[in-house]
């Protein structure tokens, strides 16, 4: 029991425990934005990104996205695990089967979003301007969260069509469970790129209070 209620004290008090404190925007950095739709949270990156010359839909290398997404701006990444996200189609929440085995380690999704233009700021929006170093940080981070291309270089898509028809599901590495979240996902990768973040952020508010401050 002692060990049960150490570990929700810490859960708690290291979404407070600032990480890169000094971090400071970019003033002409690269645009992104830490969104959050109140459970979950994704970072979402400029589709295609001259200064390091990132390109979103040359790296996931399906020609039909490449297609219909040519002329969106911006995608967004998220991680989590499986059966919550595929318990979650047609606006439905997952069942007690999800959620419960949400808890222990298991299989992970990645989350893939494309909007045609940047998120409007906002309570569930915090945009950032960061270094282009910080960017290619942050961009190997989401990309090693990918299960490995296949021969042809493509990742490997989960289903045809998430949510709706501007978002997919790919194959992802990586075990979810109670002490590794969706927002810790985030989180960790904020943090590797240099940005401020929490020590511990198992919550969609634990991330964006750190990257508002």
């Amino acid at each position: 029991m002692q060990a049960l209620v150490a570990f929700v004290l810490f859960l708690m008090t290291g979404s407070l425990v600032p990480i890169n404190r000094d971090f400071r925007q970019t003033p002409d950095g690269v645009p992104i934005f830490v969104v959050s739709n109140g459970l979950h949270t994704d970072v979402v990156l400029p589709l295609r990104e001259t200064r390091t010359g990132q390109d979103w839909l040359q790296e996931l290398h399906q020609p039909a996205l490449s297609a219909q997404f040519r002329q969106y701006q911006y995608v967004g990444f998220g991680w989590g695990n499986e059966g919550f996200y595929l318990g979650s189609m047609g606006h439905k929440f997952p069942g007690p089967k999800a959620v419960l085995g949400a808890l222990f380690p298991s299989k992970t999704l990645m989350h893939v979003d494309f909007y045609r233009s940047a998120p409007q700021a906002g309570a569930r929006v915090v945009p950032l301007r960061i270094s282009p170093e910080q960017y290619q940080r942050l961009t190997t981070y989401v990309r090693n969260s990918f299960q490995a291309p296949d021969s042809l270089g493509q990742y490997s898509l989960r289903l045809p069509q998430g949510y709706t028809s501007e978002d997919f599901f790919f194959l992802a590495r990586g075990r979810y469970s109670a002490w590794r979240t969706c927002n810790d996902w985030t989180n960790q990768g904020l943090k590797q790129a240099g940005i401020r973040s929490a020590l511990k952020a198992p919550f969609a508010a634990s991330v964006l209070f750190q990257a508002r401050q």
